[in-house]
Order: structure tokens, then C-alpha cells, then sequence
């Protein structure tokens, strides 16, 4: 079965081009690419990707911008293969990732979802590493080396603790994320809302160190903007406060309790007060202490 590759478009154009190049200059040809364009203005993307004339390309635009959460759905409804990857439209596939995606799937069958080895990149391409991933590489993600399968209490509490995972560069089971919906009024973490949802069923998962996908970091991103304005924050505390209630619930009390004190979250927020300062934003700057010092 081939690799299901989707692409979710809305944003910078060259960026999108890069992304979709990324795919075509893969080692193993085995994949479909679906773009699905939630009525981005213009009509270059779609000119572009038209012009491949590859017939393992195919383009989708909705005729009304849905937004993200409604794009990620519409893109795991679209799925056919067995495992399914939904990448971002600024983010870039090193030439080995189908092949790498491939390799891990078959090896590990138990596995719903697959995280690759990742590296960091800025809005030039350049490799990149901000201080909130090597926290989250270094001190939250579960240690080891090597492929590993991680699930259950331990992969719930290291993930609330500090969401380690690169959404875009997942591969999940699509029988196993098909039993899932993405959870409404978190359009910026319902990445984490949805394997927090998957983990909490019983989903393993696969870390394979073998580095394949660059995952780009920018303030002109969707996450990124809400980081400047403070209002990611706001959603991140509602849902850790519904993630808490939700291992409670399934007897997982050290996952409630990371969950409440979502501690990465809480100190994020502190690296943006300077911004805040010096902008003179007092209403960003009340709610970034707030979502650090309370509950």
C-alpha cells in the first residue's frame, strides 16, 4: 500500500511549493499526495500542482474556507492506504521519508502512530534549534535510544507535560485514527487533544529516531501568531483542564495531576512577557502571567 500523504493548504504559496517538491523528490515512490485547499485566495497553488500532470497528485479546493480543524477532518475522511500522513503546507519531507515511514510501519504493526526523527528549520530553511524543543527533546520526551514503542500512563504524562510530538510529521494507522474526531474549540492544539484521545484508548507508538522530516518554525504560522498575541494560551488551559478530567477518569491520577500543572505550558508563556513589555501590550501580558501563575 502507498504512503497517504496530505497536504492541508492555507498560507505562503513558495512555502506550499516547497512542500509539495518535497514529495516528488522522494527515494521511495510509493506514495498519493492530496492537497486540499480550504479556499485560499488565488488560484496558483492550484495551477501549480494542475501542472505536474502526475497522476499520483490530485487537488482538492473547498468552495468556503472551513477552517483548520474542518481541513484536518476533511483530509482523514479522504484517506484510502493504510497509513496516512498529514503534513503541513510550510513543512518539508527529507528524501527519505516515505521510505523511512514505510519501513517503521511494516516492522511494527502494533504501532498507531509513528514519530519520525525531526529537524527544526526557520522561515529560510535553515536548521534551527529553539529552546522549547530541545526542552521538549531533551527533558519530556520519554528517553531512550533506538526504536521504541512508548504507550499508556507514561506517554500520557510525558506529553502533557510538554507536547513533544511534531503533528505534521506523524504517520498514523488509518483504521486507528479513524475512530477518532478532532475535539472543537481547540483550533490550535487539537493536534494533541486528538493522540491524548488515541493514547487514552489503548494507541501505541512508535518513536524511530531515523531523521526524514524538517518541521518549520515561524511567527507567520497559525500556532505562531497565537503565541504573539497570547491567545493559544487560552485554549491550552481549557484543554488541559478537560485532559485532566479525562485521566481522572481513567484511573491515570499522575497523568491528571501533569495535566493541571501543565508545566512547559506555564513557563512558554514566560518567554513571551518580554514581548508583551516591550510592545506595551498589557492585556497579552495579564493573560500570559495568568496562564503561568494560574491554576
Amino acid at each position: 500500500m502507498a504512503l497517504d500523504i496530505f497536504i492541508p493548504y492555507w498560507g505562503d504559496v513558495n512555502y506550499m511549493k516547497q512542500a509539495v517538491d518535497s514529495v516528488l523528490a522522494q527515494d521511495n515512490d510509493d506514495w498519493l499526495l492530496t492537497v486540499v485547499d480550504d479556499a485560499y485566495p488565488g488560484n496558483e497553488v492550484r495551477r501549480y500542482v494542475e501542472a505536474l500532470s502526475d497522476e499520483r497528485v490530485r487537488y482538492l479546493r473547498k468552495e468556503t474556507n472551513e477552517g483548520i480543524t474542518e481541513n484536518f477532518r476533511t483530509c482523514i475522511s479522504l484517506a484510502t492506504q493504510d497509513i496516512v500522513v498529514v503534513m503541513g503546507c510550510d513543512d518539508v519531507l527529507l528524501p527519505n521519508f516515505v521510505a523511512v515511514i514505510q519501513k517503521a510501519g511494516a516492522n511494527h504493526p502494533e504501532a498507531a502512530i509513528i514519530q519520525p526523527g525531526v529537524q527544526v528549520i526557520d522561515e529560510g530553511g535553515n536548521e534551527t534549534k529553539p529552546l522549547t524543543d530541545l526542552v521538549k527533546q531533551h527533558m519530556v520526551k520519554p528517553r531512550g535510544r533506538g526504536q521504541r514503542l512508548v504507550r499508556g500512563e507514561q506517554l500520557a504524562i510525558s506529553l502533557l507535560h510538554g507536547d513533544w510530538l511534531y503533528w505534521p510529521s506523524l504517520a498514523f494507522r488509518r483504521d486507528s485514527i479513524s475512530k477518532f474526531d478532532f475535539r472543537d474549540g481547540f483550533p490550535v492544539i487539537q493536534d494533541l487533544a486528538l493522540v491524548m484521545d488515541m493514547v487514552l484508548d489503548g494507541a501505541v507508538l512508535l518513536i524511530e529516531p531515523e531523521v526524514c522530516f524538517a518541521y518549520r518554525r515561524h511567527t507567520r504560522s497559525a500556532s505562531g501568531a497565537k503565541l504573539l498575541d497570547g491567545s493559544r494560551f487560552e485554549g491550552e488551559r481549557d484543554y488541559f483542564a478537560l485532559a485532566a478530567k479525562l485521566c481522572d477518569a481513567k484511573g491515570w491520577s499522575r497523568a491528571g495531576r501533569a495535566a493541571r500543572l501543565r508545566l512547559t505550558s506555564r513557563a512558554h508563556a514566560l518567554l513571551y512577557v518580554p514581548y508583551a513589555l516591550r510592545r506595551r501590550r498589557s492585556d497579552t501580558l495579564k493573560g500570559l502571567v495568568n496562564h503561568a501563575f494560574g491554576k
